[in-house]
């Protein structure tokens, strides 16, 4: 369930873009401790109280509460629901109204509220944003709704995007997903080899970062559906320091192992085995031409020489572009001509 809050000044405004969607056959009242009236009759309801802190300038709180498309409540629970969240969020005694709408696939509710209370108190609004996710994470699992996100500081919780995403294609985040099954794998497997067999098993490839000199693997990202994850993000648990304290990994031992998922996840290794000198087996880039060498026909006119069959370089005939390395070779051709021209003229004399 996502909630979205707007603190503003005017009453009119969000009464009467609730009022618009009853007019419209797309709304209504599902509880309220006001009288439900015109946008112009509640909103002079609202402003009775709310003179009593005449200098409050953001009297009004604005909410909507949107359930994913898998969850659905009946009014008197979307109602109940909606009580509970103002109740937490210490509006328990302050005038509000609550509509539903049905515009949308998903399920929701908008809330409107006065900040001010009937005892002229006001209603705390710092930190309300976050305040009202732990709120809501506490609803879900009340009235057992999917949970979007999740206090444990050991899982990264899903972005404004993400969620959003969620609620308007319906669809689990891979985000979730991804934690869920690696987490799975981290709690089951024995040993680095498990841990990439149980993740190749439930659709994920695993990619090592190692380090080119001392061999050292820094890092793991996680492929899931073509969408890459690095396992910081994901969380605490899911980095590649916190893996290897839950595992038995051993940086000799396990290398073939973790060659062999590099490969596999990026496509070269074909067989799905490493070798048996650790290193991963790696398609020959070109056709037909011997390991080690280019080909010489893919070479660009920038080369300064092409390689004959001896393997000796020699100048480029047609090469008309100057270089240093053209200079030296004319620099060496015109010494050689000067000291022929001189044992020449040593012999005529």
């Amino acid at each position: 369930m996502i909630g979205k809050i707007t603190i503003g000044k005017d009453f009119y405004g969000v009464l009467a873009y609730n009022e618009k969607k009853v007019e419209e056959g797309v709304g209504y009242v599902i509880d309220s401790n006001i009288g439900q009236s015109t946008a112009v009759n509640m909103t002079q309801e609202f402003n009775l109280i709310r003179q009593l802190r005449p200098g409050l300038g953001n009297a009004v709180l604005h909410v909507s509460l949107n359930l994913p498309y898998s969850d659905q409540l009946d009014d008197k629970e979307f109602a109940s629901l909606g009580c509970d969240y103002l109740m937490k969020m210490g509006f328990d005694n302050n005038q509000f109204i609550m509509y539903r709408h049905t515009d949308t696939e998903h399920e929701h509710i908008h809330i409107v509220a006065n900040r001010v209370r009937y005892s002229g108190r006001i209603t705390n609004d710092s930190n309300i944003k976050r305040r009202s996710r732990e709120v809501l994470n506490d609803l879900e699992r009340k009235y057992g709704l999917t949970q979007i996100l999740l206090k444990n500081g050991t899982k990264k919780s899903l972005s404004q995007k993400e969620i959003e995403k969620t609620l308007r294609t319906g669809n689990l985040p891979i985000k979730l997903i991804l934690q869920d099954k690696i987490g799975l794998a981290i709690s089951r497997a024995s040993n680095t080899s498990e841990f990439i067999s149980m993740l190749e098993s439930n659709g994920i490839s695993s990619r090592f970062n190692i380090s080119k000199t001392t061999g050292r693997v820094s890092g793991i990202s996680f492929n899931y559906q073509g969408i890459v994850y690095k396992g910081s993000t994901l969380g605490k648990n899911f980095s590649w320091n916190s893996i290897i304290k839950q595992i038995d990994y051993g940086q000799d031992r396990d290398r073939s192992v973790i060659l062999s998922a590099n490969g596999k996840e990026r496509g070269t290794d074909k067989i799905g085995e490493g070798n048996d000198d650790g290193t991963v087996k790696v398609e020959p880039r070109n056709n037909g031409t011997a390991k080690g060498t280019e080909d010489p026909a893919q070479q660009s006119k920038g080369h300064v020489g092409e390689i004959k069959g001896n393997g000796v370089v020699e100048p480029l005939l047609d090469e008309a572009e100057w270089n240093p390395f053209k200079l030296e070779l004319k620099d060496d051709i015109n010494k050689k001509k000067s000291k022929r021209k001189k044992k020449r003229k040593g012999l005529n004399l």
